[in-house]
């Protein structure tokens, strides 16, 4: 795991509260949810270094970036689907 440096944070009661609950509905700490807001907001700003592999500067969310329903997992691509037996053939017998 990447090294944590320790910061001291001093944040309007309100945002504070607001993050708790945030963190609460995720089932993060709030330590997890600020890092989570904060590396959104960079990632969406175009900050934050594209070497790191925790962070997909685009697409899906990576494993354990923290978003709700991340899994990391893309929906298969297209799959060719057999025609039913009862459809007529596109070979001019029909």
């Amino acid at each position: 795991m990447a090294e944590r440096r320790p910061f001291l944070l001093r944040m309007d009661p309100e945002v504070y509260a607001a993050l708790q609950r945030w963190a609460a509905d995720d089932l993060r700490s709030l330590n997890a949810q600020i890092e989570f807001v904060l590396r959104r907001a960079l990632r969406e700003e175009g900050r934050l270094r594209g070497d790191d592999p925790a962070v997909a500067p685009e697409g899906p969310p990576a494993v354990g970036d923290g978003a709700p329903g991340a899994t990391g997992l893309q929906a298969p691509g297209p799959t060719a689907v057999p025609p039913a037996p009862d459809a007529p053939d596109d070979e001019g017998g029909g």
